[in-house]
């Protein structure tokens, strides 16, 4: 069954759906249309005021009538609007303030008009004498040829009333409809239970295949015997194998994890479901538990098929906590794990998930049984974001300077997603300086965009500033290069950038590094500190510019105490665990307050230790400081190459 038989067999229910609808409606409609006549009759009655056929013959002799109007029962009379309001109130034995000022704004007006034109009627009465009065006192009078149409009478009482009601009926359930998801017209808010997920049909658009995707080997590798499942599962069922029924796809965000679930889909060559955790949770409790029965139902008529899931902490957060309980939350959990256990796996349906968070999902959607593969799909390591800028380089024109193996070092610890705007970005610039190819440099200044921001061309530092920048970026530099355990310098700059840098020193590593040891890790201190230690040295004052450094140094430093056991006063001992590991990453201390206090203790002394080393390589070394620097504030950007040129000069001279 295909697609267009799915919405076929929609169409055919939704008659039905709209029955009890139209049957409310009339039962609405009948009830506001009663009250809308009464309303009517209310008023109408209300504005005429019942007099005595005395006061009347009163009212006509005192020339204060303009109109009389003669039916069978009774007789209605209007005022002259010149007529003496003393004079009628007399007469019809009412008390008024005659004193009252005249009307001065628009709402005393219009209150005096509709006195003016009130209409009062009385009692019709055999008097012969009536139609002589009237003449003498020039008073028209007529008496109204009613031509009584019950039918046009019951139309515009009735049906015109019930019809403007649908009316409006009819749009307000079409717009509240298209806010809830459902097809247009009534038979929308009935079709808020129905699945919202985008059906792609992959056998006539293959879509993306495992070759678009790249640096993620063993996720794939995972994920290909589902797909030789799903092309032949005869074999696995030989042997006895059975289908796993889903896989959970972990990892930080832009790392691919949407990405892989459409390669397996193209691979397999199967209808593929997508559909985001939050499309199934909306204000009403039990809708979220109908999209999911309607999912699964729309999938076993496409069968063999894939489910995918994003962000599927949307609704998989852990029921243990009271505080944060959803009931509708919870319902939509609890049906989506009874499909899950519901369904045969041999029937070719595989249930794909992906979320950056797995600590917080229920340990029912975790066993084995539901989500039985956890496939970390973790951010690329060397190899794999050289792949990933190869994918991404093949859109653009490459110049012939290109190594994208450089690139891939310079990007240590970014995500698939950062890459291919780097290669974007890369390509952008070379459009803009006119050029029909990317060369090294673009996708060098889109390494820079992305971590640091664009240029700030409209920050013009002062003099003094701008040489405290040029040593505090050397002084990273230099503390760099004079270490063993540091790595070399790429690029050294005082242009400010938009993330707020005014300045900044790019290290390049010469190898990709899992493992760090205790003195790497001092030395990334030291050379943090070292800009600091550089304003110190040369201008004996310290400013706000190492912010960002001493945060970052106290981070590593606590990290050494806390979790790496680098300390001599705690040893091997954990005293931080990190949660939301894919995310921020946050630590969560797990000691007393003494004992943090203590690691206080310790963190400063570390910090304190890195900085004196900080300070002594750079005063025994201050000569090269100082050149260096003000090489940097002359030319504002300086290559690795020429800084280290700089540094290896007087050496080389002395060698020779």
């Amino acid at each position: 069954m295909d697609n267009n038989q799915i919405d076929n067999n929609d169409r055919k229910q939704t008659p039905e759906r709209h029955s009890p609808n139209i049957f409310n409606f009339l039962i609405i409609g009948l009830i506001l249309t009663f009250a809308l006549n009464i309303m009517v009759s209310n008023r109408m009655a209300n504005q005429k005021v019942q007099i005595e056929y005395s006061q009347f013959i009163q009212l006509v002799e005192s020339d204060t009538v303009k109109q009389v109007q003669i039916e069978t029962d009774q007789i209605a009379l209007t005022l002259k609007p010149e007529a003496d309001r003393a004079e009628v109130q007399r007469i019809l034995g009412t008390e008024e303030n005659t004193a009252e000022p005249a009307p001065q704004n628009r709402f005393q007006q219009m209150a005096e008009q509709a006195r003016q034109n009130q209409v009062y009627y009385t009692g019709r009465i055999e008097d012969p004498g009536l139609t002589e009065r009237l003449l003498a006192h020039d008073v028209a009078f007529y008496r109204p040829i009613v031509q009584n149409n019950p039918i046009m009478s019951f139309i515009t009482s009735w049906i015109f009333p019930i019809v403007i009601f649908y009316v409006i009926y009819y749009f307000l359930m079409r717009s509240l409809s298209k806010r809830m998801g459902g097809a247009g017209g009534m038979g929308g808010l009935m079709n808020v239970g129905k699945s919202k997920a985008k059906f792609y049909d992959m056998e006539k658009n293959t879509g993306v295949t495992f070759n678009d995707v790249a640096g993620q080997d063993e996720a794939k590798e995972s994920l290909t015997e589902m797909v030789d499942f799903l092309h032949s599962p005869e074999k696995y069922q030989e042997i006895g194998a059975v289908q796993p029924k889903g896989a959970l796809l972990v990892g930080p965000p832009g790392t691919g994890k949407t990405l892989l679930a459409k390669a397996v889909a193209g691979e397999a060559k199967v209808p593929f479901f997508s559909i985001s955790g939050s499309e199934f949770v909306e204000m009403y409790v039990g809708v979220g538990a109908s999209r999911v029965r309607d999912l699964f139902e729309q999938a076993k008529k496409q069968a063999p098929c894939i489910i995918f899931i994003d962000e599927i902490d949307a609704i998989g957060k852990s029921r243990d906590n009271q505080l944060g309980s959803n009931d509708e939350r919870e319902q939509t959990l609890n049906q989506l794990l009874s499909e899950m256990d519901g369904f045969d796996s041999s029937k070719g349906i595989l249930i794909l998930a992906a979320t950056n968070r797995p600590e917080v999902l229920d340990k029912a959607l975790l066993r084995p049984g539901r989500f039985d593969r956890r496939v970390i799909v973790e951010k690329p390591d060397l190899p794999g974001r050289e792949a990933i800028l190869a994918v991404h380089a093949k859109k653009v024109t490459l110049g012939a300077d290109v190594n994208l193996r450089d690139i891939a070092l310079a990007t240590s610890g970014a995500a698939g997603a950062d890459l291919a705007n780097m290669v974007n970005e890369a390509a952008v610039r070379a459009v803009r300086l006119g050029r029909k190819e990317v060369l090294q440099e673009d996708l060098m200044e889109a390494v820079e965009v992305v971590i640091a921001g664009k240029e700030k061309k409209d920050r013009i530092m002062n003099a003094k500033e701008k040489r405290m920048v040029a040593f505090h970026e050397v002084g990273h530099a230099l503390a760099s290069a004079l270490q063993k355990n540091s790595q070399p310098v790429q690029k050294i700059t005082i242009v400010p950038r938009t993330m707020g840098s005014l300045g900044y020193t790019m290290n390049m590593p010469e190898e990709e590094r899992y493992l760090l040891t205790k003195g790497e890790l001092l030395a990334r201190i030291t050379t943090l500190l070292a800009g600091r230690a550089a304003e110190e040295v040369e201008f004996g004052e310290m400013s706000t510019g190492a912010s960002n450094d001493i945060e970052r140094a106290t981070k590593l430093a606590r990290t050494m105490v806390t979790q790496y056991g680098m300390s001599d006063k705690f040893g091997m001992m954990g005293l931080e665990s990190t949660q939301n590991q894919y995310l921020d990453g946050r630590n969560v201390f797990t000691g007393s307050e003494s004992t943090g206090a203590a690691v206080d203790g310790e963190v400063s002394k570390i910090i304190d230790g890195c900085h004196d080393e900080a300070l002594k390589l750079l005063r025994e070394n201050k000569d090269k400081l100082v050149e260096i620097a003000e090489f940097l504030v002359e030319k504002e950007t300086i290559t690795g190459e020429q800084f280290m040129e700089i540094l290896n000069r007087n050496k080389n001279a002395a060698i020779a």
